[in-house]
């Protein structure tokens, strides 16, 4: 079961963050203010499956990691804690803060000064977890080979 839960958590966080991301970006270059407040003021809300599914694919990875640190399982349990803590201290912040300005109609240069950190910020985790994924897809191709 814990083999299911896994990928599936963790696809749903990778999936949660680009939309984020993508949202974000698509919303700035083509949409008008009340499409970026609405997207703006949405993505908190998306805490409320990223952070179970984040949560889960933590959970499990450790539970299937049965211990072990060496190789492909190592290099993943070292990428957790620079996630967790860019999410943690900055994109969760942000986005709280983002929504309030966006809900004030304060889209002012504050504003998108923050809002290109946290598209930086989110673009490193994006990119984290794909480095996790696909370092999981090889271990998978591995154990299937043995």
């Amino acid at each position: 079961m814990i083999k299911m839960i896994h990928p599936v958590a963790g696809g749903t966080a990778l999936l949660t963050i680009s939309t984020f991301w993508l949202s974000t970006a698509f919303s700035e270059l083509f949409a008008s203010q009340s499409v970026i407040t609405a997207v703006k003021t949405a993505i908190p809300w998306g805490f409320l499956v990223l952070i179970p599914a984040l949560a889960a694919t933590a959970g499990s990875g450790l539970a299937l990691s049965q211990g072990r640190r060496a190789g492909l399982i190592g290099a993943k349990i070292k990428r957790m804690p620079l996630i967790a803590a860019n999410g943690l201290l900055v994109l969760v912040p942000v986005a709280f803060f983002l929504a309030h300005k966006a809900k004030a109609a304060e889209l002012d240069a504050v504003f998108y000064a923050v809002q290109a950190l946290e598209l930086v910020a989110g673009a490193a985790n994006i990119t984290l977890l794909l480095l996790n994924a696909r370092d999981g897809l090889r271990m998978k191709a591995r154990s299937c080979n043995r």
